[in-house]
């Protein structure tokens, strides 16, 4: 395995896991600190709101857009670059 465990480190692991029982000796926050934070960990943030994904949608929108005009923008700047080596071509010719 990529994460440096064998199958045997696997199962031995998990042999003492099914030994010590840790689920059945958590109890859950004690402190008020500690069911302070808990009691955090449900909290809706809002992340996946319709309104946040509408903004990610507009967002990603705008970025595309803009990448679209800079792409016009650098052939624009390409073509005239060019236009200006060719009329140096000719003015040399003369």
């Amino acid at each position: 395995m990529g994460n440096g465990w064998t199958q045997e480190r696997r199962d031995k692991q998990a042999e003492r896991i099914r030994q010590s029982k840790p689920w059945e000796k958590s109890t859950g926050p004690r402190t008020e600190e500690g069911k302070a934070a808990s009691s955090q960990n449900a909290l809706v943030h809002g992340e996946r709101s319709a309104d946040a994904i509408a903004a990610r949608k507009q967002f990603n929108d705008v970025m595309r857009s803009s990448r679209a005009i800079i792409e016009r923008m650098k052939e624009a700047g390409r073509e005239a670059a060019e236009a200006i080596r060719e009329r140096r071509r000719r003015e040399d010719k003369r």
